[in-house]
């Protein structure tokens, strides 16, 4: 009976990764077909004649490079600032055990069900007023604090080993001193996995960057290519040509998933080498 149980455990973890996989093997194979041949039925997985002229035309007719740029200043500034403010909140909250605290984490809390297409206007209005529309900082600040990371840091800190920390006061160190010499190595995973999120959601993000940014200047990777792949990719003025939407996908997936890779290891060593369970 185990072992019926753990063969349907696999066939189903085995069905998703494939759900998941197969898409990106999808994407890349279609990137790599001339233009007639991405609509050829019946399909065919992998490229008759393959070639990378879809790329070099994405990278010869966009500013590619500079979008990637952007989004990547963007992409490590944000989780740069939500790593080091939601340690710190994660902390606070988790050590100052009060009602007032309390009060406080449930309503930070609650902001996780106002959705950001609510935010917008506000957003807009008040960069507008202070001038920072079309700038980095429009793109950095709105995510200098978020509501997971904070969730997640305070729920490792309360696992945290109090006696690790009044260790550290014995031997004479304050407090500063133990939250960034103690406190902060030993929440690697924690933090891994808050940059990772982090790192993922602002490189994908379009909502917010499709409305306060209008030139290539800051223009992040999302933005650009929704903006131009559709409508001026296309070598008739009426049909897109999908072999660049797909090779610009491609080029745009790649990063993201790098830092996935490298965080995943990150995630195990930390673990292994804290001794802490999550």
């Amino acid at each position: 009976m185990r072992a019926l149980s753990r063969t349907v455990l696999y066939i189903i973890v085995l069905a998703a990764v494939m759900a998941a996989v197969l898409p990106l093997v999808w994407m890349v194979s279609t990137s790599l077909k001339p233009e007639g041949q991405i609509l050829s039925y019946p399909p065919r997985w992998l490229p008759l004649t393959p070639t990378l002229e879809n790329y070099t035309s994405v990278l010869r007719r966009f500013a590619f490079g500079r979008w990637t740029l952007n989004s990547i200043v963007v992409a490590i500034a944000a989780t740069g600032s939500v790593v080091l403010i939601d340690a710190l909140a994660g902390y606070a909250l988790a050590r100052l055990r009060s009602r007032t605290s309390n009060v406080l984490f449930a309503l930070i809390i609650s902001m996780l069900l106002v959705p950001i297409q609510a935010t917008v206007i506000p957003l807009f209005l008040l960069f507008a007023e202070v001038h920072l529309l079309d700038s980095f900082a429009a793109l950095i600040l709105p995510t200098t604090a978020n509501i997971t990371g904070v969730l997640l840091m305070r729920q490792f800190f309360l696992g945290f080993p109090m006696e690790l920390e009044e260790a550290a006061r014995i031997d004479g160190a304050g407090e500063g001193r133990i939250w960034w010499s103690v406190v902060m190595p030993m929440a690697a995973p924690a933090l891994g996995a808050v940059a990772a999120l982090t790192f993922v959601s602002s490189w994908n993000s379009l909502l917010w960057p499709l409305i306060a940014i209008n030139s290539d200047r800051v223009r992040t990777l999302p933005v650009g290519i929704a903006q131009y792949m559709g409508s001026h990719a296309g070598t008739s003025g009426s049909a897109p040509a999908y072999g660049p939407a797909l090779a610009s996908a491609t080029m745009a997936t790649l990063p993201a998933l790098l830092i996935f890779l490298l965080l995943q290891r990150y995630f195990v060593r930390g673990i292994a080498t804290t001794g802490l369970k999550g």
